[in-house]
């Protein structure tokens, strides 16, 4: 899941102010789930800016932002899209990506993208992958520490942790820690025996 947050609602009215007609989409899929995109969602940002002296044309959530494949599907979801001058999108960045390849106005993120993560009930955990397109998560318990240590440590922990939190971010256990536990459990604390190589970022 990719987890996003709403922008202020400032930063998008100055976005959109200067704009003659404006369409909102949202994300029925990750957004949805994290309450930034969904119909609800898109119902209230409709109202917000038509309060705020904004001209919008429509609202409509697509199935998922990021898997919209054709302009039919998009034209046929939000038929008063194609007299938009432009489009507010509350979805990933993927997905303010991709319905930007179907429009030929302008196209603004009501959301910031944040990280690869997931739900766990209504509980939502950041930074579970980094997509780095060199996964190794197996040699850490299926804890990945080029997301979950922010000095993305490949062999232990760097030695400034206090109290099994942070060094960085204190609020944040380490992941270092957590890898230990993990592979404890496991029975497998031989796999920290081996010495890892940094990951190459320019490999994809």
């Amino acid at each position: 899941m990719i987890i996003s947050s709403s922008k202020p609602f400032n930063e998008i009215l100055e976005m959109l102010m200067d704009k003659d007609a404006v369409y909102i989409i949202g994300c029925s899929v990750c957004a949805a789930k994290q309450h930034v995109g969904g119909e609800p969602e898109v119902a209230e940002m409709v109202s917000l800016l038509s309060d705020a002296g904004v001209n919008v044309i429509g609202g409509a959530v697509a199935k998922a932002a990021c898997s919209v494949r054709s302009c039919e599907y998009l034209m046929e979801l939000a038929p008063n899209i194609k007299d938009a001058t432009a489009v507010l999108v509350m979805a990933c960045g993927s997905g303010t990506s991709n319905i930007a390849r179907f429009v030929d106005v302008d196209v603004y993120p009501a959301n910031n993208t944040d990280s690869l993560g997931a739900m766990t009930g209504d509980k939502v955990i950041h930074n579970l992958c980094a997509m780095c397109g060199q996964c190794s998560i197996a040699d850490f318990g299926g804890i990945c520490p080029t997301a979950q240590c922010p000095k993305e440590l490949l062999n232990g922990p760097c030695g400034g942790s206090m109290d099994g939190k942070c060094e960085v971010d204190p609020e944040k256990d380490c992941a270092w820690e957590l890898i230990y536990e993990r592979l404890e459990r496991l029975g497998r604390l031989d796999l920290l025996e081996e010495v890892r190589d940094a990951k190459d970022r320019l490999v994809k």
